[in-house]
C-alpha cells in the first residue's frame, strides 16, 4: 500500500474510507510484487495498479462492493486463461492472490499516521494480516523507526507484539515480506500470515573517486533510489559542482571516510580510483563490513596486483571472494554513461539474485520471489 501512500494519506486527513486492494501473494510472472495496492474511494476514483492492467477492471469492481457496505475482507486470485488470453486474467502467465478490505481513516488513525511518515521520508512499516481468522483478517499496525508501535481499534491483542517484533526487524533489513506469526499458546494461538510493507531510508551507494563515471553514476545511483554520496581524498576534484547527481560529497580519504560512516546490508561501496594507495585500505576495510556489495574498477591486470596487495594486506580469502572486480557487468561499455549501466546492472543483479544472462536464453518465470524474512 505504500506505493499509494500521498493519496491514501490525503483520503485519511480527509476522513474518506476507501477500499484498499493488495497484493498478498505472487507466483510465475506475474508483473507486480507482493505489496502493490490499488484503492478506491467513495467518488469511484481510483489510484495504484495490482498487475499493471491485466485485471484491474475486475478488482475495481470488488472494491466498489466491499465500499457499498460492511462486508468483510475478502480475498480473490487471478490467473492466466487458457480459453482466452484477453478475459480477466494475467495473459503474461502468472498468478497472484489479492486482499481487499474496506479502510475507514477513523477507525485507525495508526494508519493516517504510518502514511504521514511515507509522505515525509521517515522510515515505517505498516503489518497487514493477509491469512488468519475472519475476524483478524485485513488488521493493521504500525512500528516506526524508533521502535514505537501503534495498532487499530481494540489494539492489545495477542498477535501485535509478535507481528510488531517481525515487523521492525523488516524495517531494519529495509525488506517488504510476509511472515508466519502465532499458532502456539505462548505467543498468539491463531495462526496468521503478516504482510509487513516497510518503507525505509534509502540505500546509500557510496562512490570512492571523483572521476568522470562517477559522475554517470551517481545519476544513475540517484535515479534507482540510493543516497549516493562521492567522495574522494583531492579537494580539486571532490566538489558538489562537479557531482550535482550526488546527495552528498566528500573531500576525505576513502578508508577514513567509509569508518566513520553508516552502513548496512544495503549499501553498494564502488571504488573507481585504481589507485593502489587508495583501493588498498579501502577495500581491506570494506571486504569486512556488513554491505551489500563492493566492486572495484580497473583491468584484469589492475585486478591481478590489487589481490595480490590485498593478501600481502593480510585480506582473508572468503572476503577477497565478495569483491566485484573488473567492476560491473559485460555490456561492451566504453562511454562514463555505459559503464555506469553496466555497474548499476550488476549491483540490481547481485542485489535480488540475477545471473545477468539475457532472459531470452532462460526458462521459467522472469520474476523472481522476494525473500521472506529471515
Amino acid at each position: 500500500m505504500l506505493n499509494i501512500a500521498d493519496t491514501l494519506h490525503d483520503w485519511c486527513r480527509a476522513a474518506r474510507p476507501f477500499a484498499l486492494a493488495t497484493v498478498v501473494q505472487v507466483s510465475g510472472s506475474a508483473p507486480l510484487p507482493v505489496g502493490t495496492a490499488l484503492a478506491v474511494d467513495g467518488d469511484g476514483n481510483v489510484v495504484g495498479s495490482v498487475s499493471g492492467g491485466c485485471v484491474e477492471a475486475a478488482v475495481y469492481e470488488l472494491c466498489q462492493e466491499v465500499l457499498k457496505g460492511d462486508a468483510p475482507p475478502t480475498r480473490a486470485r487471478f490467473g492466466y486463461s487458457d480459453d482466452d488470453a484477453f478475459a480477466v486474467g494475467l495473459t503474461c502467465g502468472g498468478e497472484l492472490d489479492v486482499l481487499v478490505q474496506r479502510i475507514d481513516p477513523a477507525d485507525q488513525p495508526h494508519l493516517t499516521a504510518a502514511l504521514g511518515e511515507v509522505t515525509s521520508g521517515r522510515p515505517v512499516a505498516v503489518a497487514q494480516i493477509v491469512d488468519g481468522p475472519e475476524g483478524l483478517l485485513g488488521r493493521t499496525l504500525s512500528v516506526s523507526g524508533d521502535g514505537s508501535t501503534e495498532a487499530g481499534a481494540g489494539g492489545g491483542e495477542e498477535w501485535e507484539a509478535v507481528a510488531a517484533a517481525q515487523a521492525g526487524a523488516l524495517l531494519r533489513a529495509g525488506r517488504t515480506g510476509r511472515v508466519e506469526v502465532g499458532g502456539d499458546a505462548a505467543t498468539c494461538p491463531e495462526r496468521l500470515s503478516v504482510l509487513v510493507h516497510t518503507h525505509a531510508s534509502r540505500p546509500r551507494m557510496l562512490i570512492f573517486g571523483a572521476v568522470d563515471f562517477a559522475g554517470a553514476l551517481s545519476e544513475i545511483g540517484r535515479f534507482l533510489g540510493y543516497r549516493v554520496t562521492v567522495c574522494d581524498a583531492r579537494p580539486v576534484f571532490a566538489t558538489a559542482a562537479r557531482f550535482p547527481h550526488a546527495d552528498e560529497v566528500v573531500a576525505d580519504w576513502p578508508h577514513r571516510y567509509l569508518a566513520a560512516t553508516e552502513v548496512d546490508a544495503r549499501t553498494a561501496v564502488c571504488v573507481l580510483t585504481h589507485d593502489a594507495k587508495f583501493d588498498v585500505p579501502l577495500l581491506r576495510l570494506a571486504l569486512g563490513l556488513p554491505v551489500g556489495y563492493v566492486g572495484a574498477m580497473g583491468s584484469r591486470r589492475t585486478h591481478t596486483q590489487r589481490l595480490e596487495l590485498l593478501r600481502t594486506a593480510a585480506v582473508p580469502e572468503e572476503h577477497l571472494a565478495r569483491l566485484h572486480s573488473p567492476i560491473g557487468l559485460d555490456l561492451g561499455a566504453h562511454t562514463p554513461e555505459e559503464t555506469a549501466l553496466s555497474i548499476a546492472a550488476e549491483i540490481t543483479a547481485h542485489t535480488h539474485g540475477g545471473s545477468g544472462a539475457p532472459l531470452s536464453w532462460s526458462t521459467g518465470p522472469i520474476h523472481r520471489r522476494q525473500s521472506a524474512a529471515r
